[in-house]
């Protein structure tokens, strides 16, 4: 059953005592061959030789470190597509990323995926602009936490399972927009994600103005009814 909490950043003193990482287990499958020169969700094209792949939730541009559990290999990968759309499955990888881990001939294997560098949204480079970073030990960070039922509009421009993830980007898009920005608390399939959301508006069209404003860096992003 989906868990709703929405709060409002601002300013408030918060401190993380440890490194959150952002880990996931699952299992992995690879693109057909005749997925060669598809448009994926990011618009990009897939190629085979690229280290690229799909993920359900993770911003485009996120580079994830994925090991194969059965062998210990691994590799770096971005995420530019949406999927895979079968049970138990967490990510669905190129053929390039699939043979550095040598699961060619199964077609499935057993992986860990930690985030490396979190996306933003923006597809448009190899590496994504690295607004993300992991974080440190005894890390601060100045928030003002207040519970909030908001209505109208806003414009989603990601969502994070990984609480520093949405931390980092929230710092950030606060220094570029002057919208406020809300924190929309999932509960799916027992599992936290965390949604940012912009503005509070009393009508679409100044949710839609927003959104054409930074559809450029985040071209995922929608706008969204409170």
């Amino acid at each position: 059953m989906l868990k709703k909490l929405i709060f409002i950043f601002a300013l408030f003193l918060f401190t993380l005592g440890s490194v959150l990482a952002q880990i996931q287990k699952g299992t992995a499958s690879y693109y057909a061959d005749k997925f060669e020169g598809k448009q994926t969700a990011s618009g990009e094209k897939y190629k085979h030789k690229n280290l690229t792949a799909a993920h359900k939730t993770l911003p485009f541009g996120t580079i994830v470190k994925v090991t194969n559990l059965e062998n210990q290999e691994f590799v770096e990968v971005r995420i530019n597509d949406r999927g895979p759309f079968v049970s138990g499955r967490v990510i669905d990888l190129s053929r390039a990323a699939a043979e550095q881990l040598k699961f060619i001939n199964q077609g499935l294997t057993e992986v860990q995926i930690e985030v490396v560098d979190a996306g933003d949204g923006r597809t448009n480079s190899n590496r994504p602009v690295q607004i993300d970073q992991q974080i440190d030990r005894e890390s601060y960070f100045e928030m003002k936490v207040k519970r909030k039922e908001p209505s109208g509009y806003g414009v989603q421009i990601g969502s994070f399972q990984g609480f520093d993830n949405m931390l980092k980007l929230s710092e950030n898009v606060e220094k570029s927009y002057r919208a406020k920005i809300y924190v929309e608390v999932k509960e799916l399939n027992e599992a936290k994600v965390y949604a940012i959301i912009l503005g509070d508006y009393s009508n679409r069209k100044r949710a839609d103005k927003l959104k054409a404003k930074i559809t450029d860096r985040f071209p995922d992003a929608f706008v969204t009814r409170y």
